[in-house]
C-alpha cells in the first residue's frame, strides 16, 4: 500500500460520482500505529473563480485548479499512482488558501 508524502499529487479514485482525478496530499505520512488514511486536496479542470482555487502549473496535470474547499480523507488503497511532486512555493499558496477557508 502506497504511504504518500505531503505535497505529492496522485491519481485518486474518488468513486463514481467525483471520478479518478489528481488530488494533492495535504496530510503527513501515516506511522504504522495509524489509520492509514490520506487527506487530499482535488484538482478540479471546472475552476468558478473562487479565491480558494489555486491554479498550479505542472507538467503532469491539466489546466485547473486546487479546489482548497474540498477536503477528502480517504483509505491509502484509493490511490492509484503518483503523478508527481509540487514545488514547495506551490503548496505554501494551496495551504495559506486552505488556512483561509478553515479561518485558521
Amino acid at each position: 500500500m502506497p504511504n504518500p508524502g505531503r505535497g505529492e499529487v496522485w491519481l485518486v479514485d474518488l468513486g463514481m460520482v467525483a471520478k479518478v482525478r489528481p488530488c494533492l496530499v495535504l496530510s503527513v505520512p501515516a506511522e504504522d500505529k495509524d489509520r492509514a488514511l490520506v487527506t487530499l486536496v482535488p484538482h478540479t479542470t471546472s475552476v468558478r473563480g473562487s479565491g480558494y482555487e489555486v491554479a498550479v502549473a505542472a507538467r503532469f496535470l491539466r489546466q485547473g485548479a486546487f479546489d482548497a474547499q474540498n477536503f477528502i480523507t480517504i483509505p491509502q488503497a484509493k490511490l492509484l499512482r503518483k503523478l508527481g511532486d509540487l514545488p514547495a512555493t506551490d503548496l505554501n499558496t494551496i495551504e495559506d488558501a486552505a488556512r483561509a477557508w478553515l479561518g485558521l
